[in-house]
Order: C-alpha cells, then structure tokens, then sequence
C-alpha cells in the first residue's frame, strides 16, 4: 500500500478521494481545515447532510482508503514527509510554496473556471515563479471569479483535475514515465 497525503478536500480533493479509494491500492491521508457549506454542494462532491461537517472526516467517514484525517493546514515540510506522495489540492497558494520547496514527491492539482492544470516535483524550477505569482490572502476557487453562484453557470475542470491527477498517480506508482506539468483548457 502506497502511503498519499492529500491536502485540500474540496473541490479537487472530493473528486480525487473516490477515484484513488477504488483501486484500493492506497492508504489516504486527507488534511482540510475547511467544513462543508452549502455554496460548496453544487462543484463538491458532498451531500446536504455534510453540510457543518469538516470535509477531511466526511471523506474518511465515506471511503475505505481513507486512514487519516487532520482537521489542520499542513503548513510545513515535516508534516508532509514520511509520505510515498503528496498531491495538493487547495486553493491557496501558502500551502504550494511550502510544498514547491521540498525534497519530497509530490503533484499539485488546480482547477480554476474552465481551466486546469498541473504540476509535479520533477518539473524545472523556472516555472514554479510564475505558478505561485499572486495573494497569499486569497483564495482561488475551483469555480473563478466569473462564478455567479448559480448551478447552471457551474465549472467541472475540477472532476477532470481529479481523474488527470489519478492516473498520474498510477503510472508514478507504476514507474511509468510521467508528465512534469500539463495545462487543460475548454
């Protein structure tokens, strides 16, 4: 069993839990500070009877795989380590510059509006200036700006970060070649 820290449940994380816990080749470890609202419900992969729930025990309540959870931030390089990999799934970008200095494995998913993207350990360092351009104090959602908060104007990129960042997990598990960043666009 592969030992996977993932920090951030939300939209990303929600997706990429379930996906991961089928294979069953993997021993989760989800990190989210965050409780389930209902603006969350429509790009989340919660029900309503999550809602005031944190995020990180709903998906160890709801998924085998799931051996851990941490109502805390991982903040620092020690409380990520001892991890075979670590995938960021947040929507910050504290947690990725802490995670980008590292010597551990590690893959960072992101969805933002209709775009998604992401980037691992072995990409060249020259990119990592311009992925963690922008406010600490911000937060980047899953949905964008241009979100109107309706159901009928809600983006799914992060559903597709999820599956990406999955089978990237596999094939790194498989020691397969993998890709050290890839950009989607619809």
């Amino acid at each position: 069993m592969r030992e996977v820290l993932i920090i951030g449940a939300g939209g990303i994380g929600s997706f990429l839990i379930p996906i991961l816990d089928k294979v069953g080749l993997y021993r989760i470890h989800v990190a989210d500070p965050d409780g389930v609202e209902t603006k969350n419900l429509p790009y989340q992969n919660f029900k309503k009877g999550h809602v005031g729930q944190n995020k990180a025990q709903v998906m160890m309540d709801s998924y085998e795989s799931v051996v851990s959870f941490s109502k805390y931030p991982v903040l620092t390089e020690k409380q990520m380590q001892g991890f075979d990999l670590v995938i960021c799934c947040v929507d910050n970008l504290s947690v990725r510059r802490t995670l980008y200095n590292t010597s551990i494995k590690w893959l960072d998913l992101r969805a933002q509006g209709r775009n998604a993207a992401f980037v691992c350990h072995n990409a060249d360092p020259k990119m990592y200036d311009m992925l963690l351009a922008g406010d600490d104090t911000k937060s980047y959602s899953c949905q964008g700006d241009s979100w109107d908060g309706t159901n009928s104007n809600v983006h799914f990129m992060q559903v597709a970060i999820a599956g990406l960042g999955a089978q990237w997990a596999q094939r790194f598990f498989n020691d397969e070649d993998v890709r050290s960043y890839m950009v989607v666009n619809v």
